[in-house]
């Protein structure tokens, strides 16, 4: 769990104590006139059109927050992100660490000083810095937050769905000379709520509960018996947990012989288990599936706008290489300045040669529901393979036999993002010049979908988000196949996939997603397709 240190407010901390706090900011009430700058695009959209307003959060209750800083030079970042991912670049695989990061991306440890001089003299308690420097955890009443980010939190009542949260009814503002540091102050709202991509049905198969077996999965995709992930490490981002009863009962059933998971959990965790739970064990026994010796340990945090860029900046902090996603929400249910706070998280992960891999969603070309095309978020971030769904059928000797785009596969175009440089070769006209998702694909139709077993019984489990650990278990055993030769991880993958052009992996010519059909070559219904292991990785060693 995350350790937070405890800070008294100014009203109660000796003579001595508050005289080191800049007067500017002592008592929170000084300089009432100074000049304060908005974050901008840190408010919900649509807030008093999809939603009626019930009253104002109590002032007492406990809030925390995530304060995301924008990165020093994000240009010359963004330059760098793009050298060291590109396979035809000298300075390919020389990722940062950690502490050459925050020395030249990450803001100085006297602007952190100064972010948290304001927020203590607003009462607010610190928390952690995370590594990088752009990341602040801080926690207070609603009362002190109202204050602090000169905005009114207040409740509400969806208009669709019935649910209540709170929210900020305005973008929160800072003194200037502190909002030119901050990009994002996540927590000030709680509408939403991120969901996994699991859906279920039992059709009989070969597996227990109708499902694909391992070595189905594995004869399908070419997986060699030598690599086996072996030495390797992948994260999971999780907002449940799982019982690791379930997951023994699947290893042993296939004598996997998998390393017991590591639970890391962020913010005190997710809670008591809920329906996420199926999702959480999905995604493990797909990895002990593809790359049983892999170590896996799984990141679980609170399911909030807070919580999950706490957890991805956890991943990060861990440097695990690897990481699988399959939570997420349609771009236009967020904040733009939330979005750009996790997008922030993930290309500082990209220089620091981390790779994302994200479930693209289960509702097609229509994302969003509301009739139209949209995307799923983090699919769709530039610094993420955003991993869309097939189906696939093997033979009775576990080969590939066929592959079509199963209709559920998220696809389509960004509505934030512009198209990335590493993407243009195959840019399309429907995709308006915007990010294009996804990358890649695999397995996800669930009928049959993955044998897994989860909450005491055999299932069987499609959707992307068996999809997206089965491409995350292949960087595994590239990653170890790149160590053996001497070479750099995998990392932020994508531009290295998109220069392979095709070469390594099964296109996928035939179904479509609702608005897009599948076609040779890159596709919004699939991508380049599902992996050839052998091939694939043998280009990407060169």
């Amino acid at each position: 769990m995350k350790s937070r240190l405890k800070l008294l407010g100014l009203v109660t901390v000796p003579a001595l104590l508050a005289a080191a706090v800049p007067a500017a900011y002592a008592a929170g009430t000084a300089q009432p006139h100074a000049t304060r700058a908005a974050i901008t695009g840190d408010v919900l959209k649509g807030l008093n059109k999809n939603a009626t307003r019930t009253g104002t959060v109590a002032a007492g209750k406990r809030i925390s927050v995530a304060i995301s800083l924008t990165p020093r030079d994000d240009k010359a970042l963004d330059t760098f992100v793009a050298k060291v991912s590109n396979p035809r670049s000298s300075s390919y695989g020389h990722y940062l660490t950690k502490r050459q990061f925050a020395a030249r991306f990450g803001r100085t440890d006297a602007e952190v000083k100064q972010l948290k001089d304001y927020l203590r003299a607003q009462g607010l308690t610190i928390g952690k810095v995370h590594s990088g420097n752009l990341l602040v955890d801080a926690s207070g009443t609603a009362a002190q937050l109202q204050k602090a980010f000169g905005t009114k939190l207040s409740t509400f009542k969806d208009t669709a769905s019935g649910r209540s949260f709170y929210a900020n009814e305005a973008a929160p503002t800072l003194p200037a000379s502190v909002a030119s540091l901050v990009s994002d102050v996540a927590g000030l709202n709680n509408r939403l709520t991120l969901h996994h991509q699991a859906p279920s049905t039992v059709n009989p198969h070969n597996g227990p509960g109708g499902g694909y077996t391992p070595a189905q999965l594995k004869g399908g995709y070419n997986v060699s018996g030598t690599y086996t992930g072996s030495g390797q490490k992948i994260a999971l981002l999780e907002f449940d947990g799982f019982q690791q009863s379930n997951i023994t009962t699947y290893d042993n059933n296939y004598s996997l012989g998998s390393p017991t998971p590591t639970v890391s959990k962020v913010d005190g965790g997710s809670g008591a288990l809920g329906d996420g739970q199926v999702e959480v064990e999905l995604d493990i026994e797909v990895l002990h599936a593809i790359a049983p010796t892999a170590n896996v340990t799984v990141f679980e945090g609170p399911n909030s706008d807070a919580g999950e860029v706490d957890t991805y900046q956890a991943i990060v902090d861990s440097g695990i290489p690897t990481t699988s996603i399959s939570w997420g929400a349609a771009e236009s249910a967020r904040t733009t300045s939330g979005i750009n706070a996790v997008d922030a998280v993930f290309k500082a992960g990209a220089a620091e040669g981390l790779g994302f891999y994200a479930a693209s969603g289960d509702d097609g070309s229509d994302d969003a529901g509301d009739g139209g095309t949209s995307v799923d978020y983090p699919a769709s971030d530039p610094y993420v393979t955003g991993v869309g769904g097939t189906k696939l059928t093997v033979t009775s000797s576990n080969a590939f036999s066929k592959e079509v785009a199963w209709s559920g596969g998220g696809g389509g175009k960004s509505s934030v993002f512009k198209i990335p440089s590493w993407q243009t070769a195959v840019q399309k006209s429907a995709g308006g010049g915007f990010r294009q998702v996804p990358d890649v694909s695999a397995h996800a139709n669930p009928s049959p979908g993955v044998s897994i077993y989860s909450q005491g019984s055999w299932s069987s489990v499609g959707g992307t988000s068996a999809a997206a650990p089965e491409w995350a278990a292949f960087a595994a055993l590239y990653n170890q196949q790149a160590a053996a030769a001497g070479k750099a991880n995998l990392g932020f993958a994508n531009p290295a996939l998109y220069t392979a052009s095709g070469t390594g992996f099964h296109d996928i010519t035939s179904g479509s997603n609702g608005a897009y059909s599948a076609a040779t070559g890159w596709d919004f219904t699939t991508g380049w397709g599902s992996y050839n292991a052998a091939t694939l990785a043998s280009k990407l060693l060169g």
